[in-house]
């Protein structure tokens, strides 16, 4: 499935609420993780090239390693096709232009006409170019299958 090597991005729909002591550099971050999130949901091409690094790369659960353009690629042809691709539980750290957050991502859609739901650990890495954070890199692994 595709869904690792797109989860890029994920690559993540932030928590509704930002803590109250957050800083002004962490709502920023948590920000763009919110519109990166929104963007793989939608498949939105023109938000992917926004709010990723031309340089950009992730480290899928699978151990695979691919870039902006296979993302770019995989919203062009809506696969997968989210349905949810929210994060949660992030915890954000800046240190001048760079910022690492962890945190949980649920996916749920359908990839290569099957459908998928799974729950992954993500550390994501964003740098602030020109103003704004954008996604450089993402390392993402599966977490287990809650019992029914």
């Amino acid at each position: 499935m595709k869904i690792g090597a797109v989860f890029t991005s994920i690559l993540f729909l932030a928590a509704s609420q930002v803590p109250a002591q957050a800083t002004d550099e962490e709502a920023a971050v948590l920000q763009a993780e919110r519109e990166i999130c929104d963007a793989y949901l939608k498949g939105d091409v023109d938000a992917i090239s926004r709010n990723v690094m031309e340089d950009y790369s992730v480290t899928n659960s699978r151990g695979e390693i691919t870039g902006r353009a296979q993302d770019i690629d995989d919203a062009k042809k809506r696969d997968p096709k989210y349905e949810i691709f929210e994060n949660h539980d992030m915890k954000v750290r800046v240190h001048g232009d760079t910022a690492v957050v962890t945190g949980r991502t649920r996916l749920q859609g359908i990839s290569g006409g099957k459908p998928f739901d799974s729950e992954i650990q993500f550390t994501d890495t964003l740098i602030k170019d020109g103003g704004r954070w954008r996604l450089l890199a993402v390392h993402a692994s599966n977490l287990p299958k809650k019992a029914q």
